[in-house]
């Protein structure tokens, strides 16, 4: 009996010793880490509450050096000297951007005072929109800061200023964006976009004058594309622009738009707002007393396809609005690796596994950086699975050697269970890609700033979090590993000389004094 008393005692003791280090510890720990000086929330994150889907900080998302985003981005691969800009190297002036946007400020306070006036004379009062135009605004800086290499530098503080501004600014109009214009003939946008089948998104302006795309929610998160649906009848998905914005900023490409979710009433902040007639037409009540509206297009633009807010409020996302074409032209270019848009078309790149020697023999992709900055895109398209990059964007001041825009990227994030190989086929037939590129994904593969973490942290900073559901964010890890293998295989068979591009010059002496100390101290130990 007191030998079964003792192995009793032995376990009850391996349970507590078991349970304390598993259970108590945890938590001890995590209370010794909480904050001493009260709340830490930020006005920025404040719709989260109201939403209900506030998250507690992961345990191992910051430490003493500060957050993996910031490790990340203070690390010598994001700290690339580049060359001092010339005013060619920028796109617009500062005294011509201020000048054009004065004259449209001044353009938009007179439509305003009309309309009130028109208003008026029919016994109609309109809330006042007043203008706050400040030529020290953060979307301006956006504007002036965008600069042959990329729309924004590593270090441009305004850009986070920038998403809280369109996070919580007042709206003060809504209109149609200028490819649903084009559809009606209201405009001559044939040559910047191509209008779409069943976009559903908005021009909104702002009351510093800022103007921000809006594109409503149409899936819930964890809502996947279905296996039968072509990736030109997919969902336009509010979550991945949010997503892309931040991906295209983890992987230092710089060449989305600032993005950023918002709550959106659209009853006040877009019915109440717009003085087009077509736009106001479009909304309705639904039978659950729901406002909703639906898009202005050539087909699935009726009240079946409708997004409806509860009542008024709606998610969406908000991209910031580059430079106006009449200020900052730019030319859509169809991709050399366009997909078919039938249900039983192929292109010869899906058939011809030598096609990317035709395209290098062909002017701009011959000489010069377009074709590099192609492959950048289709690692970028591949890891969000977007496979509707039908035409490209560039800056036609910058010409060929500008980069090239991210633009439209809704239908990302749709399956996170497949990776569509045929996304990276520009990498692999051309097997091409830039040093600094190549250096920055092989980063995001160490545990320390592994790519799945890092984009966690950084969506985590968006007022609609989570963007992303777990299986989505898992997946870019494994699409990582994909393209990586392809780069391998590139090398095996033409050698690395041949397969990485030199592309950037050293880092920034900050940051070699950094790295020299580091070193220094390694040697001291």
């Amino acid at each position: 009996m007191r030998r079964d008393r003792l192995l009793l005692v032995v376990v009850l003791a391996s349970i507590l010793a078991v349970d304390a280090y598993f259970v108590l510890m945890p938590r001890l720990r995590a209370w010794y880490l909480l904050p001493r000086s009260g709340c830490t929330c930020q006005g920025f994150n404040s719709s989260a509450e109201h939403r209900g889907r506030a998250r507690q900080k992961r345990p191992d998302a910051t430490s003493e050096q500060g957050t993996k985003v910031e490790r990340l981005l203070s690390h010598p691969l994001y700290n690339i000297r580049v060359p001092e800009l010339s005013p060619n190297e920028r796109l617009l002036e500062e005294e011509e951007l201020l000048g054009y946007y004065r004259k449209k400020v001044t353009r938009w306070e007179r439509q305003q005072q009309l309309y009130v006036e028109a208003a008026a004379a029919s016994n109609i009062s309109l809330p006042e929109q007043p203008v706050t135009f400040d030529p020290k605004a953060n979307w301006l800086k956006f504007h002036w800061g965008i600069s042959r290499y990329a729309l924004y530098s590593g270090d441009d503080r305004s850009i986070d200023l920038l998403l809280q501004d369109m996070h919580s600014a007042p709206v003060i109009g809504a209109d149609y964006t200028q490819d649903e214009k084009a559809l009606k003939g209201a405009c001559d946008c044939s040559q910047v976009v191509k209008p779409s089948g069943h976009h559903l998104k908005l021009a909104l302006k702002l009351q510093d004058f800022g103007k921000a795309m809006f594109k409503p929610m149409r899936q819930e998160r964890h809502e996947v594309t279905p296996d039968d649906f072509f990736y030109f009848v997919d969902f336009q998905r509010h979550n991945a622009e949010i997503a892309a914005f931040h991906l295209d900023r983890v992987l230092d490409f710089r060449r989305v738009p600032p993005v950023v979710g918002r709550l959106i009433n659209i009853s006040k902040e877009i019915l109440y707002t717009t003085h087009n007639d077509d736009l106001r037409s479009v909304f309705f009540t639904s039978p659950a007393n729901n406002t909703c509206f639906f898009a202005k297009c050539l087909y699935m633009c009726k009240t079946e396809y409708a997004v409806c807010g509860q009542p008024d409020v709606l998610e969406g996302s908000m991209s910031a609005y580059l430079p106006g074409l009449s200020l900052a032209p730019r030319i859509s270019i169809p991709s050399p690796w366009i997909r078919s848009y039938t249900f039983t078309g192929r292109e010869e790149w899906e058939v011809n596994p030598s096609y990317c020697d035709t395209i290098k023999s062909l002017y701009p992709y011959s000489s010069g950086n377009r074709l590099l900055n192609i492959i950048d895109m289709a690692i970028f398209d591949f890891l969000t699975g977007n496979m509707d990059r039908h035409h490209y964007e560039i800056f036609t001041k910058f010409g060929d050697e500008g980069f090239l825009l991210h633009l439209d990227n809704a239908r990302g994030f749709g399956r996170h269970s497949h990776d569509e190989m045929s996304i990276l086929a520009p990498l692999i037939q051309c097997c091409i890609i830039k040093r600094s590129t190549l250096l920055r994904l092989r980063l995001l593969t160490r545990p320390e700033y592994r790519l799945s973490d890092v984009m966690r942290e950084s969506l985590d900073q968006d007022p609609l979090r989570p963007v992303l559901t777990e299986p989505h964010l898992q997946a870019l890890d494994r699409r990582l590993e994909h393209v990586l293998r392809a780069v391998v295989r590139c090398m095996k068979r033409l050698g690395e000389a041949q397969v990485v591009v030199p592309d950037f010059v050293e880092a920034t002496e900050s940051e070699q004094e950094k790295t020299r100390s580091r070193t220094q101290r390694r040697k001291d130990r």
